[in-house]
């Protein structure tokens, strides 16, 4: 079966690209829009990739850089990472944004090397709503509140250097919002030219809510890895004439026959051809995987 509507009590979420160094009053406009949802009882989240009180590292020059708490940018293709500044952090933004469009709100910050009782505290008083003495209007994190948070209160968010993270984490992260009665919106904003790779991708987040499509273009920018191995992404495979993606009806279809066989005789005695054939092409490695899987 296939989860196609929105879950009960969600609202829906209208997703914008912003690309300041086109149109810098397209920014100053996505701040102001933060503040007319806090002037009406709302609240906001603003997503940055990195935390910021480390060195100052590139997001995607190391799989396991812990500045990066999203881990390492979306894969590109456009070949000037070196020249690229490093990705905003939540401990630079916040701030700014307190002494500059944001001021007068009220701005919390939420990241994982916060100690459990701090961001406990954070969370509280966000999702206590705007009513409270010590209530949180905009609350600036990492990916920390990528899955778990449910605030219904929070309509917008405003993801800086969008062109960071992949597709489906930003179709997860703008799952923040619009999760009350009231319409949620989601500003990608990205300094990635247009017509690139990574400008093509958000356009792709923004034009579709459709996880299962966004999942195959998520798909497409990582490659699915070795889907007889433990590889998750990237392009090495044992896979040498099929690709995923391009020929899904033949792999089905392959799965179905394989799984008649099996049923049929399950110690392919009656197949030695096949048995024969199968032991030259998986490797003890790839048979643990299998088995497991």
């Amino acid at each position: 079966s296939t989860l196609a509507e929105l879950p009960q009590g969600r609202s829906p979420i209208a997703t914008h690209v912003v690309a300041p160094l086109e149109q810098p009053a397209h920014l100053s406009r996505a701040w102001a829009r933060i503040r007319e949802e806090v002037s009406h009882g709302q609240q906001a989240y603003v997503v940055c990739p990195r935390i910021g009180d480390g060195a100052q590292v590139e997001a995607d020059s190391d799989e396991e850089n812990p500045e990066v708490e999203g881990g390492p940018r979306a894969p590109d293709s456009e070949g000037a990472d070196e020249a690229r500044r490093p990705p905003l952090a939540v401990l630079d933004l916040a701030p700014l944004l307190e002494g500059g469009p944001l001021a007068g709100l009220r701005v919390g910050v939420l990241h994982g090397r916060l100690p459990a009782d701090d961001k406990d505290d954070v969370m509280r008083r966000f999702a206590a709503g705007v009513a409270q003495p010590d209530a949180i209007d905009v609350l600036v994190a990492t990916t920390v509140i990528e899955v778990g948070v449910d605030v219904p209160n929070a309509t917008v968010m405003v993801v800086m250097d969008a062109d960071r993270f992949g597709v489906s984490q930003l179709h997860q992260l703008r799952g923040r919002v619009g999760r009350g009665s009231a319409p949620g919106l989601c500003l990608l904003v990205t300094e990635s030219p247009a017509g690139s790779p990574a400008r093509e991708r958000l356009l792709a987040v923004a034009g579709s809510t459709d996880g299962f499509e966004l999942s195959r273009i998520d798909l497409q920018a990582r490659r699915e890895g070795d889907v007889l191995g433990a590889t998750q992404s990237g392009r090495r495979s044992s896979l040498r004439l099929l690709s995923v993606l391009r020929d899904e009806d033949v792999i089905v279809a392959a799965r179905d026959a394989a799984g008649e066989v099996v049923a049929a005789d399950p110690t392919l005695a009656n197949h030695a051809a096949l048995a024969q054939a199968v032991a030259a092409l998986v490797d003890d490695e790839q048979a643990d995987f299998l088995e497991k899987s």
